[in-house]
């Protein structure tokens, strides 16, 4: 009997710290104002064009747990071929004020419209690098860029 209750007490304990841990994992007050401000930024600011796999295709019909894990669909023109990162690993390591400088100073290689983030507001921004972060570490790193002499794997689009 006396087991019976140190066991029934050491469960209520876990399931008390692990909600406990749940409900600190989900944002909350103005957190949670810049996650879903950072959802809709995402949505419809053509981001899952190219950053998720197949959203194009499937007419924007893929599920979120997907959203943003890059895509192997190379883009080669004359910088080379790039490809859209995945930003869920990217920026798990990222500080804000990191992902703040980053905009700033982003150059990115076609077809990235890194100038249409640079002109968002900083609020935009800064909501942007929240949704993100909170839709966790996901996936795998998209492939690393090639120079214009090399051939890219098929997929790829040829762009003038």
């Amino acid at each position: 009997m006396k087991t019976r209750s140190a066991r029934t007490l050491a469960l209520a304990m876990i399931t008390a710290a692990l909600a406990q841990a749940a409900s600190a994992a989900l944002p909350t007050g103005q957190e949670k104002a810049l996650v879903d401000r950072g959802r809709y930024l995402v949505s419809i600011a053509g981001c899952n064009d190219c950053h998720t796999p197949g959203y194009a295709q499937a007419a924007g019909n893929v599920p979120e747990s997907s959203w943003l894990t890059g895509d192997r669909l190379g883009w080669r023109g004359p910088w080379g071929t790039s490809y859209a990162l995945n930003l869920r690993l990217y920026m798990a390591n990222m500080s804000e004020k990191q992902w703040l400088h980053r905009v700033a100073t982003m150059q990115s290689r076609p077809p990235m419209p890194y100038f249409n983030l640079q002109a968002m507001t900083e609020r935009d921004q800064r909501a942007l690098y929240h949704y993100i972060r909170a839709l966790g570490p996901a996936g795998e790193p998209a492939p690393a860029w090639m120079p214009p002499d090399k051939l890219p794997p098929m997929p790829y689009a040829q762009m003038p």
